[in-house]
């Protein structure tokens, strides 16, 4: 499961944010951009994680 704690700029709370929040997933060469709605109601963006291997390309098994 896929949870982390944001800092919204509305609330100015930190919340836990789980899978269920998210609206949206880009990947950027700073990271992953992703896309939710905070526990207020405002809708939040924030980069997850770093570009810190290579791009492979996907085989289906």
């Amino acid at each position: 499961m896929f949870m982390f704690t944001h800092d919204c700029t509305a609330c100015d709370r930190t919340q836990l944010i789980f899978p269920s929040m998210i609206t949206g997933a880009t990947r950027t060469d700073a990271g992953t951009q992703v896309t939710f709605e905070c526990w207020c109601g405002a809708p939040q963006t924030a980069i997850r994680g770093g570009a810190t291997r290579d791009d492979r390309d996907m085989v289906a098994a």
